[in-house]
């Protein structure tokens, strides 16, 4: 016995260190894991590495282009089929190619500018969506694990329930009907707990799925959590702010600059192209003879060519490519007008349902926090005219599955006004990590 009372207090010390040197983990720690793991934002980053080559690709377009070449040959001179010299060649080109007048170019450069600007407006949205699912992953994770451990004390105060009838039963004072209810409440919490583990497990999943990892433990928010109205209240305020800022809409509006700037681009193709080019030879040639017969006086010397012009280009008539591919660019202008007409009408809606679903969220933690002080006094009173037997088992049954539903119901509340105030910013384009570190310094 004394062996066996030893072995359980091992374990216990050894539980006990174990659990010291789990570090509970706050949102700013499952942020940091998810911008280095998160593979979503790895991808919209090297999307935004891309996007923003286009800019260096439209400059490239107006700078001098200069390429190099060079070949050597062996040649053989024949008659009828009797060879009568062989010597080698070799040549040397050197071509500079700058735009003077090139309308297209320019055009290509604006565009690069607008794709490029318009590129970092979408990897930036991306950053603030990953702030986002971040923040509802790891509250997800905490209202599963709420709504379990409600699930399990619901589970046991209702088995004590069960216990409690049986005995009555067993005693006389109670009906059979009496166990049959309290069995029947004790099965439903039962399949209520597996439901709440199942959602636990898929929580996690999510949360893991994001940061690269499984996290042991999370911090949980302090009870005196600040909830507070949108500031300003004024929501037009909020409106103007998101027009002015919400990176979406940014992005649509850049890529119609872009579109823009393309169909200008294609409708410049039909005018005049001037460039200024230089271009300088070298070749040498070990050819003997003429013909095969008249010595060459030119053999083995190095010949230098070098010629500077300015090339002037008016392309007439392609076959219809020309004014297809201008149609083209500029029915694809008409659809980025009308795309950024819809982003900004978007925004709009989405600040405005995104501002008074906050203003929603504050007064729906007020009311839980209230039913939940409610519904524990109603607990209380129902616990006493159970135990004067004013009240039945059904009532109390009833009492207690009130409170654990509004304790629930309370916990979600908090973490559904915090996601609704991550949006609203997100909307207006000010969400920054800032906003996940004021959170995670009001975790215990």
């Amino acid at each position: 016995m004394r062996l066996s009372n030893k072995f359980i207090l091992l374990l216990s010390l050894l539980s006990m260190t174990i659990s010291s040197t789990v570090k509970a983990e706050n949102l700013a720690d499952v942020y940091e894991l998810a911008l280095k793991n998160d593979p979503l934002l790895r991808a919209a980053e090297a999307t935004y590495r891309a996007g923003k080559e286009n800019k260096n690709q439209g400059i490239a377009g107006l700078l001098p282009s200069l390429s190099i070449s060079g070949s050597t040959n062996w040649n053989e001179y024949r008659v009828e089929e009797q060879l009568q010299d062989q010597y080698n060649s070799n040549s040397y080109l050197a071509n500079l190619n700058q735009p003077i007048f090139r309308l297209d170019k320019w055009f290509q450069f604006e565009r690069g500018n607008a794709l490029s600007e318009a590129a970092a407006a979408e990897f930036a949205y991306q950053q603030q969506e990953t702030m986002i699912r971040v923040a509802s992953a790891y509250f997800n994770v905490l209202n599963s694990i709420d709504s379990l451990n409600a699930a399990k004390a619901e589970e046991k105060a209702i088995g004590r329930q069960k216990d409690l009838a049986k005995k009555r039963f067993d005693v006389g004072l109670a009906a059979i009907t009496e166990v049959q209810e309290t069995q029947a409440a004790f099965d439903l919490t039962v399949v209520s707990r597996i439901a709440r583990e199942a959602q636990l497990d898929s929580a996690q999943e999510t949360l893991t799925s994001i940061v690269g990892r499984d996290i042991k433990l999370l911090s949980p928010l302090i009870d005196e959590f600040e909830i507070s109205l949108p500031d300003p209240l004024d929501r037009e305020s909020w409106v103007s702010l998101g027009l002015q800022n919400n990176y979406q809409l940014k992005s649509a509006k850049l890529q119609r600059d872009a579109a823009q700037a393309a169909a200008r681009g294609s409708a410049s193709n039909h005018l005049p192209q001037i460039d200024l080019v230089g271009r300088i030879s070298q070749s040498t040639s070990k050819q003997g003879k003429f013909g095969g017969f008249i010595q060459n006086p030119l053999f083995g010397i190095e010949q230098d060519t070098r010629q500077y012009s300015i090339q002037f280009t008016l392309p007439l008539y392609a076959g219809g490519a020309i004014s297809s591919a201008r149609r083209q660019a500029y029915a694809n202008y008409d659809r980025s007008k009308e795309q950024a007409i819809y982003t900004e009408r978007s925004t709009i809606k989405d600040v405005r349902s995104n501002h008074f679903g906050v203003q929603t969220q504050v007064a729906n933690v007020t009311a839980r926090k209230q039913a939940l002080a409610s519904a524990e006094s109603a607990l209380e009173a129902t616990q006493v005219g159970y135990e004067v037997g004013t009240r039945n088992t059904v009532d109390l049954l009833d009492a207690q599955k009130r409170l654990f539903q509004a304790q629930r119901d309370y916990a979600s509340s908090r973490y559904e006004y915090i996601i609704s105030m991550l949006r609203l910013k997100a909307s207006v384009g000010s969400l920054n990590p800032n906003d996940l570190m004021k959170i995670s310094s009001q975790m215990k």
